[in-house]
């Protein structure tokens, strides 16, 4: 195998540059066009389209010199997010990049795009040395990009590389994606059945009749510990903004707690708070998954809901509150200044057609193995980004080669 060399970015790159808002800024963001690329949209390892702008074919002439192409590295070189990285998708070109990101294009002879955006990972430390305070924020100049060292064997070896990695980053999509698909067919069936379907005749009740809502721990910072020092304690930053589990939010609570603070793998939460009044986050549901433990407790934030009909699971009454009539009833009843409350009376009066008996039961039965389902690839995601996480040092610092074929 050959030798590994330092390459100054400057020297085996096409296209190094950031680009810039378009006139109008904000205001002149449009819903379908050319995709404005900012810095939220680039994630370590992943591009998210959440929050993706799109501008106009007379913007994007503005920004010519910022054209991405498919496979092209991102990096945020401003902010708090300064140094994170990603590739640039096929599917959300035509695009062009801000002033917060920078195209990074490596010339493909001596460098070649995949390993440099696995590189860049690696040695994001160095990347965040280098990143200058600015008046006001962290920030990497094109100057500093280009003088940027990658260490880096033969073109061949560094496809074998990336291709390795690679190949673990897109089971790692396919998982999440085909969670979202399950989420998205448990959702539709249920609109189909219970709202576009609902018949005259089924009986207006309200879910004080079916759930009971319970508060949780009112706790201080002095209480939280460590994973292996504390039982689960699931809270607002446990839920995501629409609803669903947010692993990454857990904390873990060592302190005093009582029996009634207690929650349980397949039982459901509900935020009750949210910093001002957007209600993008209050109210929104969340089913408590097994791989978190067997026991765990819940914050003051998030309600437990007990369920008092044995026909309503935690997937039933998730959709349930998350159907446009039910949730403008939980948005309506929070209150307060700063901090908006749901109280607990305003989940428990929230009105709603009872569905007939059994066809609650067919929905259980088609979506609860979806709901597990879904845990299970989330423990899959784990594994592998653990196995990526251990193999991408090892591979980028030359501890471990990978062979390659003539």
């Amino acid at each position: 195998m050959g030798e590994w060399k330092a390459m100054r970015l400057g020297n085996v790159t096409t296209k190094i540059g950031s680009g810039a808002t378009p006139r109008g800024g904000s205001n002149a963001y449009i819903s379908e066009g050319i995709s404005l690329i900012r810095s939220q949209n680039i994630l370590d390892f992943k591009f998210s389209e959440d929050g993706l702008a799109h501008i106009t074919e007379a913007q994007g002439n503005e920004l010519s010199n910022v054209v991405v192409q498919e496979g092209d590295v991102l990096l945020n070189i401003t902010g708090d997010s300064v140094a994170r990285c990603c590739r640039a998708p096929q599917h959300v070109l035509p695009a062009r990049v801000n002033q917060h990101v920078a195209i990074i294009r490596a010339d493909g002879r001596q460098l070649i795009n995949g390993y440099l955006f696995y590189q860049l990972i690696y040695q994001k430390p160095e990347l965040l040395s280098i990143a200058e305070m600015g008046a006001t924020r962290k920030a990497i100049t094109k100057a500093a990009i280009e003088q940027f060292e990658v260490c880096a064997p033969e073109p061949d070896e560094q496809r074998a590389i990336a291709s390795v990695l690679s190949s673990l980053d897109a089971k790692i999509d396919l998982l999440h994606r085909q969670n979202k698909t399950l989420e998205a067919m448990a959702e539709t069936l249920f609109r189909q059945w219970f709202v576009e379907e609902a018949e005259e005749g089924w009986r207006w009740v309200q879910l004080s009749e079916h759930i009971r809502v319970h508060r949780g721990l009112s706790y201080t910072g002095a209480g939280l510990c460590g994973p292996d020092e504390g039982v689960p304690m699931h809270n607002l930053n446990s839920v995501y903004e629409g609803g669903g589990y947010k692993y990454v939010g857990i904390k873990y609570y060592k302190g005093e707690y009582r029996e009634r603070h207690v929650i349980k793998p397949g039982e459901l939460i509900i935020t009750n708070t949210e910093q001002g009044h957007d209600q993008l986050l209050i109210g929104c549901p969340a089913i408590i998954p097994r791989s978190l433990g067997e026991v765990g407790i819940f914050s003051q934030h998030v309600y437990r809901i007990e369920m008092l009909n044995p026909l309503f699971t935690g997937v039933f009454v998730k959709h349930l509150v998350l159907t446009s009539a039910v949730r403008e009833q939980l948005t309506g009843s929070t209150n307060g200044s700063t901090v908006n409350m749901l109280p607990a009376d305003g989940i428990e009066m929230a009105k709603f057609q009872l569905p007939p008996d059994d066809k609650i039961k067919r929905f259980n039965e088609f979506a609860l193995p979806l709901q597990a389902k879904q845990e299970t690839n989330h423990e899959q995601i784990k594994k592998l980004i653990a196995l990526r996480d251990t193999m991408l040092p090892k591979l980028m610092s030359g501890e471990v080669r990978v062979k390659t074929e003539f």
